[in-house]
């Protein structure tokens, strides 16, 4: 099968349509952020449970991830993602219509199943785009992640000020619609296809196995990391993911193919994937707290809201600006070059926020430097999965690499938080600047992890010979106990 060939018509429009669609999911994951304290004294509820607004994205997201992509993997990443999308809008209708915070809760839990439109837009990339145009369009759309997450700190604010949370959701709305519009029109479907059936087992193993995790690093800082609480599902998420890696090697058509995963490029992308969210995602939190702390705390520069949110505008420039420029130097000398970059870009943007944060002008620095590693490390984290896996197995791996994104960001940002919180200044419940610089001292370390785990990883820093072409067909083969296809690693 000839993948990705040149077609006569532009690309450009269909490139568009699925930055909509992923714009669409990523925006929604912080457009609520600013709006928790209003939510809070609206409905009287407690923070533990305000919080839940934020949580109960994740699980959802992590299972939706998984499953659809595979699903995508055998009816069509089109039909699919279109379906995907059209659920995410009925929760997002729901959430804008909330009267409850038991219904906006649900709400964002329906709303997680939008996550399922990065795997599908990865898959639909290597499907139907020309193929030196697969890896800047890969890292355009991963940044997209990134991109939506920062700009979502920001636009709620003045939407909040003049009108009322409920808008945040109008408009979240708004964006998804046009992005089903422009897939369904702009779109076509996906060629290639994985005939099978779905491992429903495998999918509520993993399912609870994920939620227990979640659970566990979202209601750590409230209920306690040594509580019976936390102790108690974190030790079920271990049973529960254990006994799912065991039967997805034993089923004859699992919903993960944990071959798949053994494949070093495969396996390094994953790592780094966790790795680096876990270091990246506390700034997207932290930065605006610090921005928005009392200067009389002897440091922060008293932003409201809306100004915090305007410390996240570089991050979200030089990400745009970072992602192509990554595509074209891993489609040029492999995509190992760029992840160890994007290590090391992000540990020195880190540094600085460590070191430098008494001055606005400062933190704008190290929000742009930041930006440039977050934007490498997504075009290569993507690129490496694509290149090293058969066009059926997409979803699948893709899908994986974004969990172990968003299971890192989520440990990282609530560890970051717990960091800061466990500093006050005597007297005060405000946090001490001490516990900001620690926090950002320990995400420049975890990239700095990341840098030495992306070296080990297979390949050169730089090709020796002509580069392979950027997407490789995987020579199919078939696995003896499984009967499925499976293709052999190809990548830089």
């Amino acid at each position: 099968m000839t993948l990705n060939p040149a077609r006569p018509r532009s690309s450009a429009a269909p490139f568009a349509a699925l930055l909509i669609a992923v714009l669409s999911f990523s925006l929604m994951q912080t457009m609520v952020v600013p709006a928790l304290p209003d939510l809070q004294q609206e409905f009287r509820t407690s923070t533990t449970t305000t919080s839940w607004v934020l949580s109960a994205f994740l699980p959802t997201a992590s299972v939706a991830t998984a499953l659809l992509g595979r699903v995508g993997d055998m009816f069509g990443r089109r039909r699919v993602l279109i379906a995907s999308l059209v659920v995410f809008a009925i929760g997002t209708l729901l959430a804008a219509l909330s009267t409850s915070m038991g219904m906006l809760i649900a709400s964002r839990a329906v709303q997680g199943v939008g996550s399922a439109a990065f795997p599908l837009a990865f898959g639909i990339v290597r499907d139907q785009f020309p193929r030196e145009r697969v890896p800047v369009a890969i890292g355009m759309i991963s940044s997209t992640f990134g991109i939506g997450f920062g700009v979502g700190l920001v636009i709620p604010g003045p939407i909040i000020d003049t009108l009322s949370w409920h808008w945040v959701f109008w408009l979240g709305l708004v964006v998804i619609l046009v992005g089903i519009a422009a897939v369904a029109v702009f779109i076509e479907e996906s060629p290639s296809r994985s005939p099978g059936r779905i491992d429903w087992p495998g999918v509520i193993l993993l399912t609870d196995g994920i939620v227990a995790l979640l659970l566990t690093i979202s209601q750590g800082k409230s209920w306690g990391w040594g509580s019976a609480g936390v102790i108690g599902l974190f030790t079920a998420a271990v049973v529960l993911l254990g006994v799912f890696v065991v039967m997805e090697g034993r089923v004859r058509e699992p919903l993960i193919d944990m071959e798949l995963l053994r494949r070093p490029a495969v396996a390094t992308s994953h790592v780094a994937a966790l790795i680096i969210g876990f270091g990246m995602y506390g700034a997207f939190t932290l930065v605006p707290l610090l921005a928005q702390t009392p200067s009389k705390a002897g440091y922060g520069f008293d932003a409201s809201v809306t100004e915090s949110g305007l410390f996240m505008v570089p991050m979200a420039v030089t990400m745009l600006i970072a992602s192509p420029v990554a595509g074209r130097l891993g489609a040029a000398l492999g995509w190992k070059l760029p992840l160890v970059l994007a290590c090391l870009i992000g540990l020195a943007g880190f540094v600085v926020y460590a070191v430098a944060h008494d001055t606005e002008w400062t933190m704008y620095v190290g929000s742009a430097v930041l930006g440039i590693g977050v934007g490498f490390a997504f075009a290569a984290l993507a690129n490496l999965v694509v290149s090293a896996v058969d066009p059926r197995q997409m979803g699948e791996a893709t899908g994986i690499n974004t969990i172990m994104r968003t299971i890192g960001g989520s440990l990282g940002a609530q560890i970051a938080a717990t960091v800061v919180a466990s500093h006050v200044i005597t007297g005060t419940r405000v946090p001490a600047e001490s516990g900001y610089t620690t926090a950002f001292t320990m995400s420049a370390i975890a990239l700095g992890v990341a840098a030495v785990a992306a070296l080990a990883g297979p390949g050169t820093l730089r090709r020796s010979t002509s580069p392979a072409p950027a997407v490789v067909p995987a020579v199919e083969l078939r696995g003896p106990s499984t009967g499925r296809a499976r293709g052999d690693s190809t990548t830089g």
